[in-house]
């Protein structure tokens, strides 16, 4: 996501970062590469103006100039009104103090409402520790309440539907009417869209609204549609109160636009976003997280509160006693790799780290190469994934044949994990590894 914005933001920024002065001619310059950059990215023309303006209003009336890092503070400065510029603050659901939280849910056909429902009712139930209900009232769309108690069942939810054939105010009035009998703490109204904001559309939703009470209502747009999405939204709130937006298919948009004009346009901020096709590639949206990962600063707390999500206490303390008396396997480390797998692509996941954006650049990094790394260690026996020096030559054949890959493929990943191992004892010891074993002997 925001890959071209980003390198163009992250060079223009370096450029500034590398003069030991800057004039006002300098930030001039600066600011018409991030207006060019912006405009590229499709943000809208009146955000891409008040943001440059704004940049550089601060960027003189602070004496950035005059700082001895001008650079670093004009980047602070971005990185400040990037953040303003998506909602400052994060923003999250009103929860109700008693009974099922509601929750309605809009958008137009095509903009993944449905799958958005499932996401967001699995997110709370793993995130918040909610007894998560859906109720089926997108009766307009061929298939959709099929749709919603499928992703509801993946999701661990409890889907209420009638088929198609009733009115959806109704269903609606009797799905809430379940959720407090069952004692559910939110429940997820699912609602017929559009191909467009019209009147039939808004009728429906004041109706729905007026007979299910939402603490909230979610608006989906489509983040790869771009300002055709900033439309939707700028059109729902005129026509409509909404409380927030959830921005769907993030990964795919490389621009960003519609992110970052969003709330500047609609006066709406973005609570959530998904970010991958998998029911749990969905998260709170931060925009000062969103911000730095854009400028390339990385988003440390998020990488860390995927970790926590998937390191168990007890492994954690295993894994510990293990490094710490050199009994660290190739077993541990099949683990240890498939606990990272669970925190989302790879390409993602090194992104989070600080400086590590401008380092990959557009290299793109495979995960299928994790699949190639479990196969190799899965093809061994018990016995070897606890001690490879039993892998001699007859040995590797057989593993490279049970594994679907090669020899050589074989050996790589024995020396690496050798070198690994030499490593992880140098650490314990108390001393810097060598330039060879940090780079496998390369």
């Amino acid at each position: 996501m925001f890959d071209a914005l980003s390198e163009r933001l992250q060079a223009t920024l370096g450029d500034v970062r590398s003069r030991g002065k800057l004039t006002e001619e300098d930030l001039t310059q600066a600011m018409r590469a991030i207006r060019l950059a912006l405009l590229e990215a499709d943000v809208n023309f009146k955000v891409v103006k008040e943001f440059t303006a704004a940049v550089k209003e601060k960027a003189l009336g602070a004496d950035v100039l005059e700082s001895l890092n001008p650079g670093q503070q004009v980047a602070k400065v971005v990185t400040e009104e990037l953040t303003t510029l998506m909602g400052g603050a994060s923003s999250d659901l009103a929860i109700a103090r008693s009974g099922p939280t509601v929750i309605l849910m809009a958008g137009l056909q095509g903009s993944g409402k449905t799958t958005a429902c499932g996401k967001l009712a699995r997110h709370l139930r793993d995130e918040k520790g909610f007894d998560v209900a859906l109720a089926a009232c997108d009766l307009q769309r061929p298939a959709a309440v099929e749709q919603l108690v499928k992703v509801g069942t993946q999701a661990g939810a409890t889907v209420y539907e009638q088929g198609t054939g009733r009115d959806l105010v109704d269903v609606a009035e009797w799905a809430l009417g379940q959720a407090k009998s069952e004692r559910k703490q939110v429940l997820i109204v699912d609602t017929a869209g559009r191909l467009h904001v019209d009147e039939d559309l808004m009728k429906e939703l004041t109706q729905v609204k007026k007979r299910t009470k939402p603490h909230n209502v979610l608006l989906v747009v489509d983040a790869m549609t771009g300002q055709d999405a900033v439309n939707v939204a700028q059109a729902f709130a005129e026509a409509a109160d909404f409380d927030g937006v959830v921005m769907t298919k993030l990964d795919g948009d490389a621009r960003g636009g519609a992110a970052l004009s969003v709330k500047a346009v609609a006066g709406k901020p973005i609570l959530y976003a998904s970010t991958g096709e998998k029911l749990d590639a969905f998260e709170r949206f931060h925009p000062d997280r969103m911000a730095q990962r854009i400028l390339g600063m990385g988003d440390v707390m998020t990488l860390a509160e995927k970790a926590e999500k998937q390191l168990e206490e007890g492994k954690a303390e295993e894994l510990g006693r293990k490094l710490k008396n050199n009994q660290f396997t190739l077993d541990d480390f099949l683990d240890q790799m498939k606990q990272v797998r669970n925190m989302g692509p790879l390409g993602n996941l090194m992104k989070m780290i600080p400086g590590m954006g401008q380092q990959l650049g557009n290299v793109q990094i495979d995960d299928s190469e994790l699949d190639r790394l479990q196969a190799i260690i899965t093809s061994m026996t018990p016995a070897e994934r606890a001690n490879p020096s039993l892998i001699d030559g007859s040995r590797r054949r057989r593993i490279a044949h049970g594994s679907g890959t090669t020899v050589q493929g074989v050996n790589q990943l024995v020396k690496q994990f050798g070198q690994m191992q030499k490593m992880m004892r140098s650490l314990q010891q108390g001393k810097m590894p060598s330039l060879s074993q940090l780079t496998g002997g390369r």
